[in-house]
């Protein structure tokens, strides 16, 4: 039989190289005083550009706090198109990636992700003045409004077999019908209703629990196991003092409850 000195030095030897390399991740980061965070800073209310012309928004304001309560003195944001983000981290186009990003199998393969600091929540939308549609149940019957080829129109065709699945090109179209009778209710994010209800002063509403949700998260490199451990104890403190919800009710919306949402959502993550 083999001694556990033996066992450790052949483990050692089938390690993939730098598997057992020290891990600076979070040192690195904190000597150079600056870390570079990607978002798109085109996507209200996550990250866009505000009037000053600086980045702003939900995304942007988490991360100034997270690495604020790290210890890294100054946030560089870096503009990217949603698609690059995993090609950016891998490349060090930037250290981390905060766009409210959901962990999939294939990403996590790649790259490393923090716990969950945003949810996004998938509602029924109605007229301001309807009172028969207050939950899935109720849909029965009625019409339903969907963007075409969207994870809304597969989670309806599902799980509403006895409505009337209309899918919809344009996500203005959706929100037309609604107003003009011609739609009963539409499925969309708390996000964008919310949104279109805003700008365009449409009298329409949310009702009932949540259908779907989808939890985000921020991204770092494989392996840079003390930057995610950083980051995880900034925002799990930041979830727990009450700044991820008051950062949801300035960004998102005041009625929006971010942090209750994430734990209803939590058990997906």
């Amino acid at each position: 039989m083999r001694s556990w000195k033996s066992l450790l030095a052949l483990a050692a030897l089938v390690l993939p190289i730098g598997a057992h390399a020290a891990d600076t991740s979070l040192d690195d980061l904190l000597k150079r005083g600056v870390v570079r965070v990607a978002n798109t800073q085109t996507s209200p209310p996550w990250s866009f550009l505000g009037a000053d012309n600086k980045p702003d928004g939900y995304d942007v304001a988490v991360a100034q706090e997270m690495f604020k309560r790290i210890g890294i003195a100054k946030v560089e944001f870096i503009a990217d198109k949603f698609k690059n983000f995993i090609e950016g981290i891998n490349t060090q186009k930037y250290d981390v990636v905060v766009n409210s990003l959901a962990k999939t199998p294939d990403r996590a393969k790649v790259v490393d992700f923090t716990v969950p600091y945003a949810v996004q929540d998938f509602r029924i939308w109605v007229g301001q003045k309807n009172q028969g549609i207050h939950d899935a149940a109720s849909l029965k019957g009625h019409s339903v409004g969907v963007s075409a080829g969207t994870s809304n129109e597969l989670w309806a065709r599902r799980n509403l077999p006895d409505s009337e699945i209309r899918t919809y090109e344009g996500g203005g179209l959706l929100y037309s019908d609604l107003i003009s009778g011609r739609l009963d209710s539409v499925i969309d994010s708390y996000v964008h209703g919310n949104s279109v209800r805003t700008v365009n002063k449409l009298p329409i509403k949310p009702v009932g629990e949540p259908l779907v949700y989808s939890l985000g998260a921020a991204v770092v490199p494989k392996g840079a196991v003390s930057l995610r451990a950083a980051m995880d104890r900034a925002l799990e403190e930041m979830r727990a003092d009450g700044t991820l919800e008051t950062l949801g009710h300035k960004y998102v919306g005041e009625d929006y409850d971010m942090v209750g949402n994430m734990n209803k959502a939590d058990k997906a993550w």
